[in-house]
């Protein structure tokens, strides 16, 4: 499973230009991505003054990419997959706030190289692109035929609306470029619940605890102890599965499909992150506690790290909510969760994200700190912990991938997506809570409240002053600082846990709908 990202720092470029000049100021920062994606040769393109566009071209690159129609040729699905990057644009105008660029349904491309799909995000993709009120976001950008190896493309083109954003035909701007590796989870049916009876775990509603739940396209989101309904195992004291109800009719199952951050946020995203906020919003967002292995401190009013390949910790949900709102993204359900790391796979009594029960922790580090660090032993594939041993803190995203690694060997789950298993919790919109049940699978539109938190309508946490709290979120899929026992897929014990805290082995990752409702006005 050709898979492994190893990271290197992204080239992050600032395009500055009077836009009726004929001079533009090109700045390159080595600010580290996560992962090995790059974003280069960025220029201010074509200008239509009546219609207010601007067309923004760039380079984007990544190693290990990968296309295919069915994903595991002996399991009977003839699942199609592939990786993805999801590419956004903040802007600065006449040396003002960082805001986020809105681009149109249409006027991009892809350039020449590897061949290629582009489809545009909008926050809401039940709805039709609207040039204000539902803009495109962001892009998706991956392999339109089947392959492998480096994705490689130059002269992609992005139609973003400055006018629409309040900018001057002759404002001075600066520009930055992101892009995030993102990995596609095909629409389908899918099992909840292992068959074993794990902590708090989804089954059959009206059968034994030990019947997992098949999710299809006829059930009506209904959460109760009945045939057709999911159910949950009860536990002592926590009620992970909450009362009977239902959830919204827009709230994220899975069934649809969805993309997915293929790792968990670095710190040197979060770090990016930082950086295009207020000087407020940022002190709000940032921890600069250098515990843990997390290197972020604040220098000459700009954020840095010193270990940005590795994932980033200390993360509260309301700090989660903000990255996902400024990136155009949104938070994952649990649901999404169990799909994520089993696929439309059978499942497994007591499960990990790779499909079965076996696990080799990870006891130390090599290359620490490096592009190319990894875990020893080196058949590690997960970063957990034993007895009241302390872990040494996170590892780098994507660590346990090697060239062609299987899916065991590199701790990834069905499609190909890092962590979903140890390392860091897993921060899941959760089917046990009323505030979560009633999240409705809207994305964030790169813009945040003025305190620094995000601000998207029906996300846990929501308030008069933005995601200020964490009721609806909880934990899945253990952490650094748990027992083997956490890891399993099926395993619910957290999964309804509010908690608004920071903790060393609290990360985030977000997703994404597919992109459906683009269409000509």
């Amino acid at each position: 499973m050709n898979r492994n990202t190893v990271q290197k720092p992204e080239l992050t470029y600032y395009l500055m230009k009077k836009l009726f000049s004929l001079f533009i100021l090109l700045f390159v920062c080595h600010a580290a991505k996560a992962n090995d994606i790059r974003v280069s040769n960025g220029t201010l393109g074509e200008q239509n003054t009546a219609e207010g566009y601007r067309i923004i071209e760039f380079d984007l690159s990544w190693e290990n990419s990968w296309r295919t129609d069915n994903l595991f040729p002996d399991d009977g699905h003839s699942a199609g997959n592939w990786d993805a990057a999801w590419v956004f644009i903040k802007y600065s105008a006449d040396f003002g706030q960082w805001r986020h660029a809105k681009l149109h349904y249409s006027g991009h491309s892809t350039g020449a190289g590897t061949p290629a799909t582009l489809d545009i995000g909008v926050p809401n993709e039940r709805e039709a692109f609207h040039i204000s009120d539902n803009p495109g976001v962001g892009a998706f950008i991956y392999r339109s035929e089947e392959g492998s190896g480096t994705f490689s493309t130059t002269g992609n083109k992005l139609r973003w609306n400055y006018a629409i954003d309040g900018v001057a035909d002759d404002a001075y701007i600066t520009i930055r470029i992101f892009a995030i590796e993102m990995v596609y989870v095909a629409p389908g049916p899918f099992w909840l619940g292992s068959g074993a009876t794990e902590t708090g775990s989804f089954f059959a509603g009206g059968e034994t605890g030990s019947t997992p739940f098949l999710v299809t396209e006829n059930w009506n989101g209904c959460i109760q102890n009945i045939a057709g309904c999911l159910w949950g195992n009860s536990t002592t004291g926590n009620s992970t599965i909450g009362g009977p109800g239902s959830l919204n009719p827009d709230f994220p199952t899975g069934i649809d499909g969805f993309y997915s951050m293929k790792y968990s946020v670095s710190q040197q995203q979060y770090v990016d992150f930082l950086n295009t906020l207020t000087p407020s919003q940022a002190t709000a967002r940032a921890y600069t506690g250098g515990a843990f292995r997390n290197g972020i401190s604040l220098s000459d009013g700009r954020y840095q790290t010193s270990n940005p390949f590795v994932s980033n910790n200390f993360m509260t949900w309301m700090d989660g909510a903000a990255f996902a709102d400024w990136a155009g993204l949104r938070p994952m359900t649990e649901t999404e969760f169990e799909k994520a790391a089993r696929g439309p796979a059978a499942p497994v009594p007591g499960e990990y994200a790779w499909g079965n029960t076996s696990a080799v922790r990870a006891t130390g580090l090599a290359n620490a700190g490096q592009p190319n660090e990894t875990a020893t032993p080196e058949n590690a594939n997960v970063n957990f912990m034993v007895g009241a041993t302390p872990a040494f803190g996170p590892i780098r995203v994507g660590a346990f991938a090697f060239g062609s690694t299987t899916r065991e060997a590199s701790g990834a789950g069905y499609w190909g997506i890092m962590e979903l298993s140890g390392n860091m919790w897993e921060r899941p919109v959760t089917v046990g809570q009323d505030r979560g049940r009633a999240f409705t699978g809207l994305h964030g539109d790169g813009t945040l409240h003025p305190s620094g938190n995000g601000r998207v309508e029906n996300w846990p946490g929501n308030g008069a002053n933005g995601i200020g709290g964490a009721i609806g979120s909880g934990f899945r899929g253990g952490s650094l600082n748990d027992q083997q026992i956490e890891l399993s897929v099926s395993r619910r014990f957290s999964a309804s846990i509010a908690d608004e805290s920071r903790f060393q082995n609290y990360g985030f990752r977000g997703v994404r709908s597919l992109p459906s409702a683009v269409m000509n006005p």
